[in-house]
């Protein structure tokens, strides 16, 4: 248990090793499972409340024991560990989603916990494999991420319009705006990877330096949106009622 979740481990993490490729297939396999279990997700189904609670308890205890791991090994400090990254804030938004059902979380979650989440799994920043904590927290907590943001708009796609689209977009303008302007210079972090991109191999790198790197993080972003809401639209227009 002390080097399961110790501050170190021998094991280094490698891209698509075998114990990648399976928490990778196990991420994919609980999106299908959410598509093909979609006429369940009523308020009222046992099934729905199970998974509804299940997320949120995997949600929080990934969160609070990753703040107590870091804290206990003297390593937590403000510019690293506070969950400002967008997955961080989607694990809250989702939550909070998840308590409410309210459909303005809903909308949010949707639209920044999917994809990011997504390709967080693909190209990790984790440091040690399957022998230490930090890689399950990592995988189960960005699996989860996915996992409610899809089951959320699953509950209620009537919630999602291309009119969310503008306003999630907007509310996202913002909080870089705040990240990266006032965040990030007065604590030296790298919230959002607005001072510099990520150490690993991740999309960022073909975005360009300088002020296109920013200009194509912005037209990025809006691109995943209205292809993100497209797609949903299209293969859920379907699936039932418009109000659950």
């Amino acid at each position: 248990m002390d080097t399961w979740f110790g501050a170190r481990s021998d094991y280094p993490f490698e891209l698509f090793s075998v114990s990648h490729l399976i928490v990778l297939a196990i991420a994919l396999t609980g999106f299908l499972c959410l598509v093909l279990l979609r006429d369940n997700f009523a308020a009222k189904d046992a099934l729905f409340q199970q998974l509804r609670w299940l997320l949120f308890l995997v949600l929080l205890i990934s969160e609070v024991s990753y703040q107590y791991w870091a804290v206990s090994h003297e390593y937590w400090s403000f510019d690293r560990y506070m969950p400002l990254h967008l997955c961080g804030v989607a694990s809250i938004t989702a939550m909070i989603g998840l308590v409410t059902l309210h459909p303005f979380w809903i909308r949010v979650s949707f639209f920044i916990g999917i994809v990011p989440a997504a390709l967080a799994l693909v190209t990790p920043d984790m440091p040690y494999d399957y022998q230490h904590y930090r890689f399950w927290k990592f995988f189960v907590h960005h699996t989860a991420i996915a996992w409610a943001s899809l089951f959320l708009a699953l509950f209620m796609p009537s919630a999602l319009t291309w009119r969310s689209v503008f306003s999630v977009y907007g509310i996202l303008l913002v909080y870089a705006a705040f990240i990266g302007f006032w965040v990030n210079p007065q604590t030296g972090s790298n919230y959002l990877y607005l001072s510099q991109r990520p150490s690993t191999i991740s999309p960022l790198d073909f975005f360009g330096d300088g002020v296109w790197y920013y200009i194509n993080l912005c037209l990025a972003a809006f691109l995943l949106f209205a292809v993100q809401y497209g797609i949903f639209r299209w293969i859920f227009k379907k699936t039932g009622p418009e109000e659950n």
